[in-house]
Order: C-alpha cells, then structure tokens, then sequence
C-alpha cells in the first residue's frame, strides 16, 4: 500500500471547533462573556421589550423598524399566514404519528412548491416564509388529533395567532408574553449547526425554501433543537425536588449526559437561560419551578465539581422547555416551535449569503486506503 501525500492545506479541528466559516452581520455569540448579540443589540435589550415580528424585521432588514415600518410588516406577515390548498393537503396526508418536525419538514417544501418559490433568495420570500411556519404546525397538530385545523386571525400577533391556531381560543396574555419572548430569544445564534447547513444550501444558489428545508433537518436532531423535550423527560424522570440528589449523582456516576447543560460555544451561562429562568419562575407552579431550579443548582454543582475543565452551565434548552410548558404546548411541539422562531435567521443568514456568494466547500482529511490493486468478482476472497 502506498502512503497517503498530503497537500498544503491543514486538517480542521473536528467538528470545526473555532474555524471561522463565514462573516456576518447578523448575530453573534460572545462565548466567554455569556453575550448573544442581534444586529449589534444585547439580547437582553430585546427580549420582553420587542415582538418577534420587529426582530424578524432587525435581522431581514439590519435596523428595527419604525412604527410605520412595523405596520407594513404585522400586515404583511398576517395577510400570508393562510396555507396553500396544496399544502393543507400535504399536510392532511400526514400520518397523525408523524414527528411534529417531519411534518414541518415536509409542510416547508410544500410552500415551495405551491407558491413557487424559487430564483435569488428575496425579502418577501423569508417573509412568506416565517409567516407560514405556525400555521403549518398548528394545522397538523389539531388533525392529528382528530380536529380541523383553525384559520389564522389577522388581527392577532404572530404569537398569539399560533397559540390561537393551536386551540382555537383567544390565549392569555402572559402566555402570549412568554411566548413572544421565547421566539425573540431564539430567532438567531450565529454559526450553529442549522444555520450553517442552510447557508450551506444557499451558497449552491438553490432556492430559499430548499435551504431552510435544510435547517429544518439539522435543528430536529437531539444535539440541537430536541434537547428541551429531554429536559421534560430528565424533570419527570427525578419526579420531586427529594428525588434530585440520588438521581444526578445516579445519572453521573454512570456517565450518562445530564440535559439542558453545557454548550459548544458559552463557557459561561447563556444568557438566554437567564431571561428564561425568571419567566420559568413566573409562568410555572411553584413545585415545577422548585424541582426545575433545585436540578440547576445541584447538577451545576456536581457538574463543576466533577468536570472543572470543562466549563458547563446551564443553557437555553433547560428552561426552554419549563416555558413552554407553561404556555400550553406539547413537548413533541418544541422542536418546531423552536423552528418557527429561528426561521427568521435561517432566512436572514440566506439573504446575507447571496450578497457576494461564494460556492461553500471545504476540504476534507481523507484517512483511507491507497493503491489498492482491482480484482474481478470471480477472484475475490
């Protein structure tokens, strides 16, 4: 066998640990100082204080809208919520056990193919776009359930409208606040995994729709958008707050993964998990919020004392998963809710790529065989 020739380039750390693959001035995430920036804000300066459809327009348009700019855009948004009869239909295919995330897999290229949507990635295209993801899985919840989808109201916000399709009822409006919060704080976060696959798809100058398909896909794996359905399960798991203690020390001394803690890129707590903690305080029953906090307290305590090299918090998915819970949805539902909040930076991150685009495609290391010698079939062992 010969030996593998190397050539001048260097082989990425795995999993492109600090490879810079992109610039971007859409959002990015100060790692050592726990900071989450959108379009130059602090998160904490946005969430609360804005809706989802004025940060939509910050990271599609790179400025928040004024008042006369924000009416265009609630207006706009609400008049495409309504589905494509070919989509509905896509969507009344489904089958009722199908993952929520499939059917907004499937749902999202449906639109593409029913409006069309295709050519350079537009504006208007992320548009239609993020104003159909609720509408998409709000439909297919209720007919898995054996109930008629609800239509959108145009005079409900993007929030509101979503948990309005969902039940069919006028929510609270405390749960429309969280909600809204939740989207905001999860509407980008730099270079993660789906956002790079869809910019990925773009830089190929396929359509928007092909490419956000592929966020889709990449944000329903369990290292990304599946952990806070897994935080529900580890809680329910631990059942009381007494329950804490055996069950992590249980869970770690068997190294098994404790959810909701750690992240590829906070060496510090994410600052998200601080804004969700209070509104998890807030919006859950005083037991829920006790065995949830307790399980913080002690997992971060055993995690730091047992792994001190490794810098692990708490991240967002930990009491992402206590909020939304608290507002009414299932956990088979977090996924996409997570999806109909981050389309707004998938969508932004294609726009952004298309300007000055640039075909993405690095290299591999490639550690297999050389000089091997071809035998026909008849004389292989």
């Amino acid at each position: 066998m010969s030996s593998v020739t190397t050539s001048n380039t260097s082989a990425a750390p795995k999993g492109l640990d600090g490879v810079v693959v992109a610039s971007t001035a859409i959002s990015h995430v100060f790692g050592n100082e726990g900071r989450l920036v959108y379009r130059g804000y602090d998160i904490g300066q946005l969430a609360g204080k804005t809706t989802f459809e004025e940060v939509c327009f910050l990271l599609w348009k790179g400025h928040l809208p004024n008042q006369v700019e924000l009416d265009a855009l609630r207006a706009t948004m609400s008049a495409q919520r309504a589905l494509p009869d070919a989509v509905l239909a896509t969507i009344r295919a489904m089958p009722a056990s199908a993952d929520p995330m499939d059917n907004l897999r499937t749902g999202a290229s449906a639109i593409g193919a029913a409006l069309p949507i295709s050519g350079t990635a537009t504006f208007e295209q992320a548009l239609a776009l993020a104003a159909r993801f609720p509408t998409i899985v709000a439909a297919f919840d209720r007919l898995r359930k054996g109930k008629e989808p609800v239509a959108p109201r145009a005079d409900l916000g993007h929030a509101a409208n979503y948990l309005y399709m969902l039940t069919g009822e006028i929510p609270p409006e405390n749960h429309v606040k969280s909600l809204d919060t939740y989207l905001v704080l999860l509407a980008d976060h730099s270079m993660n995994a789906s956002t790079f696959t869809a910019r990925v798809i773009a830089s190929t100058e396929s359509d928007i729709c092909s490419a956000i398909v592929g966020g889709i896909g990449a944000l329903k794996g369990p290292l990304h958008g599946g952990a806070p359905a897994l935080v529900m399960d580890m809680l329910d798991a631990i059942g009381t707050a007494d329950n804490i203690k055996p069950w992590i020390d249980q869970a770690l001394d068997g190294h098994h993964k404790l959810m909701g803690f750690g992240h590829r890129v906070y060496k510090t707590t994410d600052p998200r998990a601080e804004i969700l903690r209070e509104m998890a305080r807030q919006s859950s029953t005083p037991e829920f919020f006790a065995l949830a906090h307790g399980t913080e307290e002690y997992a971060l305590a055993e995690l730091h004392r047992r792994k001190s090299d490794q810098k692990l918090y708490t991240n967002v998915e930990f009491y992402s998963a206590a909020v939304l819970s608290s507002v009414g949805l299932d956990r088979d539902l977090f996924p996409s809710t997570f999806a109909i909040s981050r389309v707004a930076g998938w969508t932004a991150h294609v726009l952004e790529q298309m300007v000055g685009n640039r075909l993405i495609r690095p290299q591999s290391e490639y550690v297999g065989p050389l000089g091997l010698t071809f035998a026909p079939v008849s004389e292989r062992a």
